[in-house]
């Protein structure tokens, strides 16, 4: 706690000087009560007023004897100009009256009840031939000031007064040269100072109370209430820093230290700095308790390690690895375009020739190595040409669309679908037999019949139909390229029998010929071969 007066704040040995002052007055106050070293000034000046009461009584009866009135006034006059301290006299006769006074006697005459003197209050008895005769009265002021101007001429309040600035002064000068040696300030060598002021790290050397003993230039760095002195502070008062931990003050590192005697370290540690757009000060903080050669704890020596910069890296780094991540997302969703755009039909979304054979010849080898079946489907749009000279190319493309879309919605995920040439599709089928490639090539034939014109919107009612070529390796064909030519034999010969037809390579020299298949309950054309349920 800081003495303040004003806006003054007493230094250390001001605030010590002044507790000594207040424990030798004090010990005074009790050494009088016990000893009585001060005189009682009520003591003194009752006797003195008793004294000068007596003699002025013996004057009184010695004028009144000689029946000399006016020199009694006179007398009582001169004694109220001497005596300071009374306000006025006066010789009153036993039946009441007043013979002389001087002062205003009844404005300070309070006679007590008893009849008795006091300390104020004194009377005095005369007597007339050993008789009483009367009484002198006398008013004094009281013994203590009745106002702050005679309470500052107050002997024993000046004595107080001149004793303690006495004393304070001595004290001060004294201890401000003692303190000299105890003050860790002063005690701590300029080169240790000077070291501890180059490291990079702030350092703070507490004492064992928790009192800063040391602060280097970097930890004064840390926050501008650090600017400050601060040795001999208790380091709670340090709020800037102890706020920062968010835990009792038992649980502060440097407390834990000091209680187990280990080091400690790899503490965060926020200062938050002034204002609102300020970023705090991030920080290691490490706690090394401090003992002497018996093994007794000290202080403890604490030091923080600033690494704001280190973090602003870090937060950077995260937010380029976040705008990489980013970029590399677009860029995977651009090769994924680029890569449909390489392999893919515009137009229809169907495999291109190329990327057609490029998974196709790979598949093949598989396949025949494997002993397994492979078809291939060759479909051809029905009179396509006359959309595109009745209706124009617009329409035309509608139609390729229409047909692409009921190809692709029969087919399985490993089928291969791809777009030939312009009203020309392909299609690969791993694993299907001749039979079961043919079933597929009819339903996709009837559900080019029954859907897709409906789906060309701009012409209502248009009719579209598609004729189908079947070929399987189990014919004999050595590559893709041999079984496509097979199936695409298979769709001339469905074109040159009527087209809306399935027809499937039955040899080298010859192509099976067509028959009804409306017994398989779909309508059209399909070659010889049995069809399996699907």
């Amino acid at each position: 706690m800081s003495f303040r007066f004003f806006s003054f704040s007493l230094s250390p040995v001001a605030r010590i000087s002044l507790g000594l002052v207040a424990l030798l007055l004090s010990l005074l106050m009790v050494v009088d009560m016990v000893f009585g070293l001060i005189p009682d000034r009520a003591k003194l000046v009752r006797d003195v007023r008793q004294q000068s009461s007596e003699s002025l009584a013996v004057q009184v009866a010695v004028m009144l004897q000689a029946g000399d009135v006016s020199t009694l006034q006179r007398t009582l006059r001169e004694v109220l100009e001497r005596n300071k301290d009374l306000r006025s006299v006066a010789v009153r006769e036993e039946g009441g009256s007043i013979t002389a006074q001087a002062g205003e006697h009844a404005r300070y005459w309070a006679p007590p009840e008893d009849g008795s003197s006091t300390l104020t209050q004194v009377r005095v008895p005369v007597l007339a031939d050993g008789r009483p005769w009367g009484t002198v009265e006398l008013a004094f002021r009281p013994v203590l000031p009745e106002t702050f101007i005679e309470w500052l001429t107050y002997p024993s309040l000046v004595a107080l007064v001149v004793i303690g600035l006495g004393a304070f002064l001595a004290f001060y000068l004294y201890m401000r040269r003692v303190l000299e040696y105890l003050d860790p300030a002063k005690a701590i060598p300029d080169r240790v100072r000077t070291a501890f002021d180059t490291l990079a790290e702030g350092v703070l050397i507490l004492d064992k109370q928790g009192r800063v003993v040391l602060a280097n230039k970097t930890f004064r760095n840390f926050h501008p209430a650090a600017q400050e002195d601060m040795t001999g502070k208790h380091v709670l008062e340090l709020e800037w820093l102890v706020n920062g931990f968010h835990v009792s003050p038992d649980d502060f590192p440097w407390s834990r230290a000091m209680a187990s005697g280990t080091n400690l370290g790899d503490e965060t540690l926020e200062i938050n700095q002034p204002g609102e757009a300020s970023e705090p000060l991030r920080t290691i903080v490490s706690c090394a308790p401090i003992q002497d050669g018996h093994g007794r704890l000290r202080g403890c020596m604490v030091s923080f390690s600033d690494v704001t910069m280190l973090h602003r890296i870090n937060d950077q780094l995260l937010i380029t690895l976040t705008d990489l991540e980013a970029s590399k997302e677009e860029i995977r969703h651009q090769n994924e375009e680029l890569h449909r755009l390489a392999t893919r039909d515009p137009m229809t979304g169907c495999l291109n020739r190329r990327a057609f054979f490029g998974a196709a010849d790979p598949l093949y080898a598989t396949l025949q190595a494997e002993g397994e079946e492979v078809c291939c489907i060759m479909s051809d749009i029905d009179h396509f040409k006359s959309f595109n000279d009745r209706y124009g190319h617009a329409v035309g493309d509608q139609v390729i669309k229409s047909v692409a879309k009921c190809l692709g919605s029969e087919l399985r995920e490993v089928d291969m679908l791809c777009r030939y040439g312009g009203e020309e599709f392909c299609i690969m089928l791993p694993g299907s037999t001749a039979e079961q490639a043919a079933e597929v090539a009819e339903r996709l034939r009837f559900s080019i019949e029954n859907h897709a014109g409906a789906a060309v919107r701009d012409i209502p009612g248009i009719r579209i139909t598609s004729s189908f070529g079947v070929a399987s390796i189990k014919l004999g064909a050595k590559d893709p390229a041999e079984l496509i030519d097979q199936a695409d034999n298979a769709l001339y010969q469905s074109k040159q029998t009527g087209r809306n037809k399935v027809s499937v390579w039955a040899g080298e020299r010859s192509v099976s010929s067509t028959v009804d298949a409306t017994h398989q309950g779909l309508p059209g054309s399909v070659t010889k071969a049995t069809l399996p349920s699907p």
